[in-house]
């Protein structure tokens, strides 16, 4: 206690500077040792509420932390908040938890290769790549790569930076919320209302939910490179944006980088960040953006993938500041044109008009105020328009190309798809419930071991076994 409030000599070596909110409305500024774990935050603001240690608990990034947990292995930074709350029963955390064992195996090469997946990083929403298979077979020189591995594009750093996964409650948008279950995937985080959970802070208003019951978890995301500006601190996700746990070259310069963007489409192709920018780059200059109705002005995979657009566009934060105010601006103008409007002509100006159907003239109240032709974009005038002259283009348009010698090992997914593709070649499915099967030698008669098919049939005819097969190619 002496050491905390600075009364004694010794001094706490970098020290977190650390708030504590209760739900009955106190606020305490604590400096804390990283290496100290939750027990000792619980003595030191226990007194402080009248409580005795063992009456509080401490809740942060939507999980309660247990009394064994240490500071560091939190996901805290300076500033951070912590909640502390009464328990309204002593429960034995211990037994309620149930810590998951490393899984440690050796691979085909001999590597010592851990499962991710079956690993709690710690008893916090820290930061991991929230698909399972992705973090499944990683080797343990690898493992450090899957912590911190959320990007967002922060707008005080105003770059691209580590993230934070939190949580509050939907409906008080308290942090003070614990919730039932982990994120198991990206819909988990990005659409609403996924997981349920029980928020600490206004407990009788957040179960007024009469159509779902529980509150939802609100998921959100913080920059992790500068000092917590608090539980208003937001930052937009980059969900596209991944470490390449997978070392998987770039479809356009083929260069293995650590950071990758991952394009939305089913083989989930491969570009490095400076590709990336030098594809949206080359689009934007080229005004080849699409304007899509759900996700605006946006970029597919370069490789044509269907369903592949890009629906966060915070991706488009990547480029440098005078090219986004661009993309905005072409953006707009491209929701105006395909509203049925116009952009005025005139040099500098550009302003959107929404003009009627039926009418020609078209003044701009709004910009400029100049008055042009609807159909020829020239000065208003009366009767047809004169024939329209073609300016040559001189700018310069960056070249962007796909390495088509790139694009098969330039997918995130190509170990699903070859897997697919190896199942396709090599087995047959049953002519009756279609599980596909695998002859591994033999004859060519077929019984199906699936549980209430059991059908007899010929690999050969893929039809019901019969005399016929038997007397014509029983073994081939």
């Amino acid at each position: 206690m002496l050491e905390l409030f600075s009364f004694g000599r010794k001094k706490i070596s970098n020290k977190l500077l650390i708030f504590i909110k209760t739900n009955t409305g106190q606020s305490l500024s604590l400096n804390l040792d990283p290496e100290w774990n939750i027990s000792n935050v619980k003595k030191l603001v226990a007194p402080q509420l009248g409580l005795k240690s063992e009456e509080v608990k401490i809740i942060f990034a939507g999980k309660e932390l247990e009394d064994n947990t240490r500071i560091s292995e939190c996901d805290l930074g300076q500033q951070s908040v912590l909640h502390a709350v009464k328990t309204k029963s002593r429960v034995n955390i211990e037994s309620k938890t149930k810590r998951c064992l490393d899984v440690v195996y050796d691979d085909d090469n001999g590597n010592n290769v851990i499962d991710v997946a079956s690993k709690p990083l710690s008893s916090t929403l820290v930061d991991l790549q929230l698909c399972g298979e992705e973090r499944r077979h990683v080797s343990e020189k690898q493992s450090d790569k899957v912590k911190a591995n959320f990007f967002v594009h922060c707008p005080e750093c105003k770059k691209l930076c580590k993230g934070k996964l939190r949580v509050r409650c939907n409906i008080c948008k308290e942090s003070c919320f614990t919730v039932h279950r982990d994120p198991e995937c990206w819909d988990d985080v990005l659409i609403p209302k996924k997981i349920q959970g029980h928020c600490e802070s206004f407990e009788i208003a957040c179960m007024s939910d009469e159509e779902n019951g529980l509150p939802f978890a609100e998921f959100y995301f913080k920059c992790a490179e500068h000092v917590s500006g608090g539980e208003k601190d937001y930052a937009a996700p980059l969900n596209l944006i991944k470490m390449n746990l997978k070392e998987i070259g770039c479809l356009s310069c083929g260069d293995i980088s650590e950071i990758v963007l991952v394009f939305p489409c089913d083989a989930g192709h491969v570009t490095c960040l400076e590709c990336f920018k030098l594809y949206c780059t080359s689009r934007l200059q080229e005004r080849q953006f699409i304007s899509h109705e759900n996700y605006g002005y946006t970029l597919s995979c370069p490789v044509g993938c269907e369903n592949s657009f890009i629906q966060e566009i915070h991706h488009f934060k990547l480029l440098d500041k005078e090219l986004y105010d661009r993309y905005q601006s072409f953006g707009a103008e491209e929701f105006v044109i395909q509203s049925g409007g116009v952009l005025c002509p005139f040099p500098n100006c550009g302003m959107g008009i929404i003009v009627d159907e039926d009418c020609n003239r078209v003044h701009c109240l709004n910009g400029c105020g100049f008055v042009f032709c609807k159909i020829c974009k020239q000065g208003y005038h009366i009767g047809e328009c004169l024939p329209e002259t073609s300016a040559q283009n001189n700018s310069t348009l960056t070249e962007y190309s796909v390495n088509p010698n790139k694009v098969a090992d330039s997918r995130w997914e190509q170990e699903r798809i070859a897997t697919k593709i190896a199942i396709q070649v090599t087995t047959k499915p049953c002519p009756k419930c279609r599980v596909a099967t695998e002859r591994a030698g033999g004859c060519m008669h077929m019984v199906c071991t699936r549980a209430g098919c059991n059908f007899d049939w010929c690999w050969v005819c893929q039809t019901e076994w019969t005399r016929d097969c038997m007397g014509s190619h029983w073994f081939g």
